[in-house]
């Protein structure tokens, strides 16, 4: 997937002469810079140029490819959108915009850039893979599935649209499905791709040591996938491993700092330990993939309650509980929270819910 993630090629255009010599030198300054790769003093001089030609879209947009290069992704989004105003249906502008919102994590974003961009060109490839890649980091199996179906059945060859299928087929409990691209995948050899997917269905399947085993395989052939340590890190959550689990999930955050997961459970494990603080970054983090998701905003709460802010917390758990009023969890804390506060009775109401929804839980377990 790393080859999608480049930045779409430069935009070069042809310089103008007569009395635009002097904007046209800088220009043409800014380009040479940039071409060879000097991005850090080509930006100045596109800003130089930009303020005598504030219109020029291509300018600009080249000035978003310069801060994308050297990680100034928040200033690049500005630049790639002020551009698009210039010309909105230029597809080179709006794939560079979301590849800036992916590589800054905010996936929903780079999503919602990427679907106008497949609903435009539904046969480019590299875009199909980007949004499907966007699908999956937000959980959302079930588009993912939609979106690659048809390009399997087209080319039943393209790895890459088997892996990601095959991720989201498991992931979404089709078992039998899944194993059958599994297959086809491992007629290539022994990868890491089929390992991290074999390993996927025994962590669904409740086998935790088992796919701890093809998460460690995984992780042996090719340190580098996607996911890999973040699945390790879960199989040694359910096996008690907490150690092994934490040093998963942060060499998985070494490789890509915006895997969710990884971001979500090294966030829960640094609340055991008393580190609320450091907790918090994470969940922000967590939230800016996935943002909404009920599970990252109540940690977040949970750790703003342990930082000793409870009305941050009050504020998150009462939406929460609103959202979900089965979350039990969310009214113990959303309990504890106005406890603190010296609301007794808010927090007697939310324990009783609490006890309420636990005694209802036990007696239909019961009855299975």
């Amino acid at each position: 997937m790393a080859k999608l993630l480049a930045l779409a090629a430069l935009i070069v255009f042809p310089c103008a002469t007569g009395a635009q010599q002097d904007p046209e030198r800088i220009l043409k300054q800014a380009i040479a810079l940039h071409q060879a790769g000097d991005a850090e003093h080509a930006i100045p001089q596109y800003r130089a140029y930009l303020k005598l030609r504030p219109d020029h879209v291509d300018a600009r947009s080249n000035l978003g490819a310069a801060l994308a290069g050297t990680g100034r992704y928040r200033e690049a989004i500005t630049e790639y959108r002020a551009a698009m105003k210039g010309r909105p249906e230029d597809s080179r502008i709006r794939l560079n915009l979301s590849l800036a919102y992916y590589k800054m994590g905010e996936i929903s974003d780079a999503a919602k850039e990427l679907t106008a961009l497949h609903t435009a060109k539904p046969e480019d490839r590299q875009i199909l893979l980007l949004l499907a890649d966007c699908r999956l980091r937000q959980g959302e199996n079930r588009q993912v599935i939609q979106l690659l179906d048809l390009a399997r059945k087209r080319n039943p060859d393209d790895l890459a649209v088997a892996y990601l299928l095959g991720t989201a087929l498991i992931r979404d409990n089709q078992i039998t499905s899944g194993e059958q691209v599994i297959d086809r995948i491992l007629r290539n050899g022994e990868s890491a791709e089929a390992r991290l997917l074999m390993g996927t269905a025994k962590l669904n399947a409740l086998e935790f040591e088992a796919a701890a085993a093809d998460f460690r395989k995984a992780v042996d052939l090719n340190p580098q996938l996607p996911e890999a340590h973040a699945y390790l890190g879960r199989a040694y959550i359910q096996t008690g491993d907490t150690t092994a689990a934490r040093a998963a999930f942060e060499s998985e955050l070494e490789r890509n700092p915006n895997d969710f997961e990884s971001n979500l459970n090294l966030a829960a494990l640094l609340r055991q330990d008393g580190h609320a603080e450091d907790a918090r970054k994470l969940l922000e983090r967590a939230l800016r993939v996935r943002p909404g998701e009920i599970r990252a905003r109540f940690q977040l709460a949970s750790a703003e309650l342990e930082a000793g802010r409870p009305d941050r917390a009050r504020l998150e758990l009462e939406d929460i509980v609103k959202q979900s009023p089965q979350f039990v969890e969310a009214h113990i804390a959303l309990a504890t929270a106005y406890y603190r506060l010296q609301r007794k009775a808010d927090g007697d109401r939310e324990r009783a819910i609490a006890q309420k929804l636990t005694a209802g839980a036990t007696a239909s377990k019961s009855r299975e």
